[in-house]
């Protein structure tokens, strides 16, 4: 017997809302680059509450933008910030120190190894990382223990699943298979992790594209594929465009007034390119396609 291959594509709509209150959710990326924005927005604009974000190992601003929109309760990431234009995210750091959210406290060895935890479907995993430092104190989900065959300690880190891992990438199929330019960084560990996981994508391309070059395919079986083109702006997508650094000052002039007090410029900020546009071809309209050109990567 045969089975019919299934496409996967949906539009940003329907693939939002996978993603309910109080869910966990990953994000997939690193700082300035690769982070499915298209869904963030959207997951903004259907009102998602009390979500637990797995950012990235070094997360940026798409997590800052939840924090400040309302949308969460819980952050696990051993960073949140943009490098040089903030080394810090305003939101998230005033949403901690007010204990607003709560925070996961780990370092990028005990992050990985609670999604390999999650992935290899163990109750813990052990790790050398955090030993001598205070992560076990802050966090009381670590648990230091004597290794049974050596007796030298270790830390027992918990497993991390998220109910949805969202992934930029470059290319797609419409069944799922998924290829990257560039190493795709961590997402790999996401969406073994993961009960769902959603890719956006510069390019759906045919099977047989995929086909020629089989070793590039980094996931598959992925359980949605959505269409969209500048899709991480204002991050960068590698070898399709660079971040938008003026719109991200933009962001953060807007954040950071919040933070001081003023929600002004950062409630304008939502109705301008969150509320106002009804998708995200809208969006893009929204930005200026001079803008979005001119970040163009050749």
């Amino acid at each position: 017997m045969t089975l019919e291959r299934r496409s996967r594509i949906v539009d940003e709509v329907e693939a939002a809302t996978r993603v309910k209150d109080g869910m966990c959710l990953s994000i997939g990326g690193h700082i300035m680059s690769s982070h499915a924005m298209a869904l963030v927005r959207r997951i903004i604009r259907q009102g998602t509450r009390n979500l637990t974000v797995v950012g990235a190992a070094s997360a940026g601003l798409e997590v800052d933008l939840l924090i400040g929109a309302g949308c969460v309760r819980k952050v696990v990431a051993p960073y949140v910030g943009a490098e040089a234009l903030a080394p810090i995210g305003p939101f998230y750091k005033a949403a901690a120190e007010r204990g607003e959210i709560e925070t996961w406290e780990c370092d990028e060895g005990m992050y990985y190894t609670a999604l390999r935890a999650a992935a290899l479907r163990l109750p813990f995993l052990p790790t050398l990382a955090g030993l001598g430092t205070s992560l076990p104190e802050v966090n009381p989900d670590l648990k230091v223990f004597a290794d049974p065959l050596t007796g030298r300690p270790l830390v027992a880190v918990p497993p991390l699943q998220p109910d949805v891992a969202l992934i930029h990438a470059a290319y797609a199929d419409p069944y799922g298979n998924v290829q990257f330019v560039g190493s795709g960084m961590g997402d790999r560990a996401h969406h073994r992790a993961a009960t769902v996981t959603i890719v956006t994508v510069e390019r759906v391309v045919p099977n047989e594209e995929i086909r020629r070059n089989p070793i590039a395919t980094a996931l598959w079986n992925v359980d949605m594929v959505v269409r969209a083109p500048y899709g991480s702006h204002p991050f960068q997508s590698p070898g399709f465009y660079l971040h938008d650094e003026a719109h991200l000052e933009e962001y953060l002039a807007a954040a950071r007034a919040a933070v001081g007090g003023d929600r002004g410029l950062f409630d304008k900020y939502l109705e301008r390119y969150i509320f106002g546009p009804a998708n995200h071809a809208e969006y893009l309209q929204t930005v200026g396609f001079p803008r979005i050109l001119s970040l163009h990567e050749v």
